[in-house]
Parts: structure tokens; C-alpha cells; sequence
């Protein structure tokens, strides 16, 4: 079984026993949560596509870990007037382990 679930703005097919790299979100860690915002589901008989969303689908996943990302640097110049500036950056991420895709009578 195969869905795709939109969180932190951004969208990700996962499988059932996949872990999952987003943005952070408020959960502690080893709490498990849903995922309402699940727009395709592939059961391999059918699919489901939603409107933008499923109503009858969600997504079961546990947080494993909040860590940060790879820095990020950000270099910015012009040529020949001595303005230089460069900044980095680090994203806050939770790694999900995806438990279980549930699909209910709508």
C-alpha cells in the first residue's frame, strides 16, 4: 500500500515501514501520531485520490528523532561595488517511522 501525505507544507510518498525526514513538528519523541492530510492512496487493487484531501484516510506514524539538517550557506555579492554577505543556515527536522496506512468506509 502506497500514499502520499502532505506536511510542513511539502509532500511525501511513503510506504508502511519507510522513515520519513520533515519538517519539525510538536510531538515528543517515540509518541505516535496521525496524518490527516493524506492526498492519494494506492491499495494495489484501487486508487483513491482526494479533493485535495482523503477524509477517509490517514496516516499512523511515530516520531523517532528531532535533529537538525545539513547547514545551508548563503553567499551574496556584487561584482565590483565591495558588498559581500554570507549567512548559513540549519533546518529542524523530526524523522517519522510510518506504521500504518488506514483507509475507512466513506
Amino acid at each position: 500500500m502506497l500514499a502520499v501525505v502532505e506536511t510542513g507544507g511539502k509532500q511525501y510518498k511513503v510506504k508502511e515501514n519507510d522513515i520519513i525526514e520533515v519538517e519539525k513538528l510538536d510531538s515528543p519523541e517515540g509518541v505516535s501520531i496521525t496524518l490527516d492530510k493524506v492526498l492519494f492512496v494506492d491499495t494495489g487493487s484501487e486508487h483513491l485520490i482526494g479533493s485535495p484531501y482523503l477524509t477517509s484516510a490517514r496516516v499512523i506514524a511515530k516520531v523517532l528523532q528531532h535533529f537538525k539538517g545539513e547547514k545551508i550557506r548563503v553567499f551574496k555579492y556584487r561584482a565590483k561595488k565591495n558588498y559581500r554577505r554570507r549567512k548559513g543556515h540549519r533546518q529542524q527536522l523530526t524523522r517519522l517511522l510510518i506504521e500504518k496506512i488506514e483507509i475507512g468506509g466513506d
